[in-house]
C-alpha cells in the first residue's frame, strides 16, 4: 500500500483550492465554539420571540443573532445599537408607506427607495442604514397571518432579542483571546524571521535572486498584518466584556500594543530587502559586520516568535536586537556606501520597531542604541 493509499485526506483537494479537506475538517474541529454560539444564539432567540413574546413569524430574531455574532471585528456592542436603530426606523416608516400605498412589486420598489433616502436624510449609515431598508422591505414582502401582533412592533422585539442574544453568546462562550492573538503574532514572527534569513543569505551569498525572494515574501506578509490587526481589535473587545476573559486583559493589552511596532518591523524589512536587492545588483559586496547583524536581527525574531510572553526569552531577544543594531552601525566604517548606509539604518529601525513591540519604551531606545 502506497503513502497516498493510506492517507487519503491528504491528497484529496477540493476544486480551486489549495486547502486540503483534512484542513477543512480541523477548521471544523476549532470552531467549535462558534457552532454552539450559532446554534444557542439563533434557537434560543427564535424561542424567546415565539413563546415569550408570542410571535407567530419569528424569523428575524435568528437573523439579528447571527448579524451580532458576525459583526467585524471590535464593532460587536456598536452593531447591536445600530441593528436595532436601524430596525425601528425601517418598520416605522415601511409601515407608513404600507398603510398607504399596500403591498405589490411596485410598492416594495418604492419602500426600498423611499427608505434610503429618508434614513440618509437622519443620517443614518453602515448597519443602521441596511437594517432600515431590510426591515422596510420584509415589512413589505411579507404578508403578517391572520391575528398577529403588529408587525412593526414585532419586527422591533424580534431584532432587539436576536441582537441581545447574540451579543450574550459571544461574551458567555468567548474565544480564548490570549491564544488566538498569540497564534496570529507566531505566524507573523515566523514570516518576518523567514524573511529576514533569506536577506542574510543573499548577503553571504551575494545572490541577486535570493534577495528579490526576500523582497516578494516580504510583501506578501501585508495580509498577515492586516490579520493580526483584526484579531488585535476582536480579541481586545472580548477581553474588556467577557467576565471568562477578564484575567487575559493584561497580556492581550500588551499583545494587542504590539501589533503597531510589528507593522513597521514589517515595513522596515521590506525596505531593507528591497536596499539589499540594489546593493548586490550593483555589484557590493556587504562588509562582515553587515551581514552579521541581519543574521542577529534572525536570532532575535525567532526567539521572540518561540515564546512572546516569557519575560526572560524577551530580554535575551532585546540583548541580540541591541547587539544587531550595533553590529550594523559599526559596519559603515568598514565599506561605507549609499546602499551599506542604508541597510545600517535599515536595521537600526528594526530593532527599535522590534524592541518596542517587545515592551521597550521609545524614550530608552537611544540609550540602548547609540553606538558607542
Amino acid at each position: 500500500m502506497t503513502t497516498s493509499d493510506r492517507l487519503p485526506f491528504r491528497r484529496l483537494r477540493l476544486p480551486h483550492s489549495d486547502v486540503s479537506v483534512r484542513d477543512r475538517l480541523e477548521r471544523v474541529r476549532h470552531s467549535w465554539r462558534l457552532l454552539l454560539r450559532l446554534a444557542v444564539a439563533t434557537g434560543g432567540s427564535y424561542a424567546i420571540a415565539t413563546y415569550a413574546f408570542g410571535h407567530t413569524q419569528a424569523f428575524f430574531a435568528p437573523i439579528a443573532a447571527v448579524i451580532a455574532m458576525t459583526a467585524g471585528a471590535g464593532r460587536r456592542q456598536r452593531v447591536v445599537f445600530e441593528l436595532v436603530l436601524g430596525v425601528a426606523f425601517g418598520v416605522l416608516v415601511g409601515e407608513l408607506l404600507i398603510l398607504a400605498i399596500g403591498r405589490g412589486t411596485w410598492q416594495i420598489a418604492l419602500v426600498a427607495s423611499l427608505t434610503a433616502v429618508v434614513a440618509m436624510l437622519f443620517n443614518l449609515t453602515g448597519m443602521a442604514l441596511t437594517q432600515a431598508i431590510n426591515s422596510g422591505l420584509l415589512l413589505a414582502a411579507v404578508v403578517p397571518l391572520a391575528g398577529a401582533s403588529n408587525p412593526a412592533m414585532t419586527r422591533f422585539i424580534d431584532a432587539l432579542v436576536g441582537g441581545l442574544c447574540g451579543f450574550a453568546m459571544m461574551l458567555a462562550l468567548p474565544r480564548n483571546t490570549k491564544r488566538d492573538i498569540d497564534e496570529s503574532l507566531q505566524k507573523l514572527l515566523a514570516g518576518l524571521a523567514e524573511v529576514l534569513a533569506h536577506v542574510g543569505d543573499a548577503m553571504r551569498t551575494h545572490d541577486v535572486a535570493v534577495a528579490e525572494k526576500a523582497l516578494t515574501e516580504a510583501r506578501e506578509t501585508q495580509p498577515v498584518i492586516e490579520s493580526l490587526q483584526a484579531t488585535a481589535t476582536n480579541v481586545s473587545e472580548i477581553a474588556r466584556l467577557a467576565p471568562m476573559r477578564w484575567n487575559q486583559r493584561a497580556d492581550v493589552a500588551r499583545y494587542a500594543g504590539s501589533v503597531n511596532d510589528l507593522d513597521n518591523a514589517l515595513r522596515d524589512a521590506r525596505v531593507l530587502a528591497r536596499r539589499v536587492a540594489s546593493m548586490l545588483r550593483h555589484g557590493e559586496r556587504a562588509p562582515e559586520r553587515l551581514t552579521e547583524s541581519v543574521e542577529t536581527l534572525v536570532t532575535a525574531v525567532r526567539i521572540y516568535a518561540d515564546e512572546f510572553a516569557s519575560a526572560v526569552d524577551l530580554e535575551r531577544a532585546n540583548e541580540r536586537l541591541v547587539h544587531a543594531s550595533d553590529l550594523a552601525m559599526h559596519a559603515m566604517g568598514d565599506r561605507l556606501t549609499v546602499n551599506t548606509a542604508s541597510i545600517a539604518a535599515q536595521v537600526r529601525s528594526l530593532a527599535a520597531d522590534l524592541l518596542m513591540a517587545g515592551g521597550v519604551p521609545r524614550s530608552a531606545l537611544d540609550d540602548l542604541l547609540d553606538v558607542d
